[in-house]
């Protein structure tokens, strides 16, 4: 019988040993620490539509309350019917006629499909092509996952466009998938057709499964149009993730997917891997999941906030030109998503440690944004900024940080 009076510590498995999420790390909870101790913090760290002040339509609120009476038992484990017929009129209604009921899984967010796709596809030691800077769970859930996510560079004075050329050179016999986020987090480009067509070429000429991120692809902005990856090739086996959270603005109801398309004969045993899962799980949230049709048959209110006069266009112009005027700061024009990625040019302000950077300025400004290395970004000279808060919040914020950044250029002069 073991002793008690030494008992043993109970630690977290050494599955975790190497997965990071720092968007949710050590910056925020010295916020909430911060907060705790009544200071004020403005926010500019999540992409959470909802604190604020930007609402879900009326007919998702009533579409889901409607259901709500129906809506109390365990669904199809890959969603009901309606949802997965919705999003599957809405691929044909964007060109894509290859994407049926059958090949749509409805999940508690595009979060739980990554985690579910990557458990189904992924060996121990297996690769995964994921951009730098990436949006962080792809690289956590890879590890999660037993393989290994290998970073390929995108361009930031091409506007943060894929590297082909590194892409192509880091494929090995162990690579599985390619990764791209479109529009993507967290730098707000939107790819080009040219780029994406080099994109599939590297995935078709080397057996990888395609897996595109595509949850804001409603939200770009300028003219510019999104592209679906999966309506560029019907050979090749594409996985394409979005969901309501962004668009229609109801992040806390959980409620995204995955569409399968390309040649799925070849992916059959990787499916019915993916159906194993899904079934472990039961199902989804159901309610949220009568909220897909309404949402994706009806007014398309995000239209109106992206457009010129739209709150969110407004929002991103403010925070792009105030941050542009800093001394030593440069950003790409964000054509898409709720994000900026500013570059502080390190001979202005020398940074070691960037986490320790936005504490810093958390600390003495009350700004919360994140650093460029929770986003697996090698260098310490970028920040993500999130343009969701009002124009007035973003004149305050980011005057604040104008003011913290020339109090740190003296002090490194």
């Amino acid at each position: 019988m073991a002793s008690t009076s030494h008992p043993r510590p109970i630690r977290q498995s050494s599955k975790l040993l190497n997965v990071r999420y720092d968007v949710r790390g050590p910056i925020l909870e010295e916020a909430q620490r911060m907060e705790a101790a009544g200071h004020r913090i403005m926010k500019l760290n999540i992409g959470n539509p909802a604190p604020f002040g930007f609402e879900a339509p009326d007919a998702v609120l009533k579409g889901m309350i409607q259901h709500l009476p129906h809506a109390q038992g365990y669904s199809d484990s890959k969603g009901i019917y309606s949802a997965r017929t919705a999003v599957s009129q809405y691929y044909e209604s964007r060109g894509i006629r290859q994407i049926g009921v059958d090949d749509v899984f409805i999940g508690n967010g595009v979060s739980e499909m990554i985690s579910m796709v990557l458990q189904a596809l992924v060996d121990d030691g297996d690769e995964v092509l994921v951009p730098s800077p990436d949006y962080p769970l792809w690289t956590g859930a890879t590890t999660l996952a037993g393989g290994r996510a290998v970073h390929y560079r995108c361009v930031e004075e091409e506007g943060w466009q894929p590297d082909l050329e590194h892409i192509e050179s880091l494929v090995t016999e162990r690579t599985k998938g390619l990764v791209l986020i479109n529009p993507n987090n967290p730098t707000g480009a939107v790819y080009s057709r040219e780029i994406l067509m080099g994109m599939i070429d590297i995935a078709r000429r080397h057996d990888l499964v395609l897996l595109a991120d595509e949850i804001y692809e409603k939200i770009t902005y300028d003219g510019v149009r999104h592209l679906n990856a999966a309506g560029l090739s019907d050979d090749v086996v594409t996985l394409t993730f979005s969901g309501l959270s962004k668009a229609y603005r109801v992040a806390g109801y959980r409620s995204g997917w995955v569409a399968i398309s390309g040649p799925k004969r070849r992916a059959a045993d990787f499916l019915e891997g993916l159906t194993l899962l899904s079934n472990m799980r039961m199902c989804a949230n159901v309610p949220a999941q009568h909220a897909i049709q309404v949402a994706l048959g009806g007014y398309q209110s995000i239209d109106d906030l992206v457009l010129p006069g739209g709150r969110l266009l407004e929002q991103r112009n403010l925070a792009q030109r105030m941050l542009s005027q800093i001394p030593g700061v440069s950003v790409q024009p964000a054509r898409g998503a709720l994000y900026l990625f500013p570059r502080l040019d390190p001979e202005v302000y020398p940074i070691e440690d960037d986490e320790t950077f936005v504490i810093e300025l958390l600390r003495e400004k009350k700004i919360l944004v994140s650093h460029g290395g929770a986003f697996n970004y090698p260098s310490t000279d970028h920040l993500r900024v999130v343009t969701l808060p009002s124009v007035e919040d973003l004149e305050t914020a980011i005057g604040r940080m104008a003011d913290f950044l020339e109090d740190y250029r003296e002090r490194h002069a």
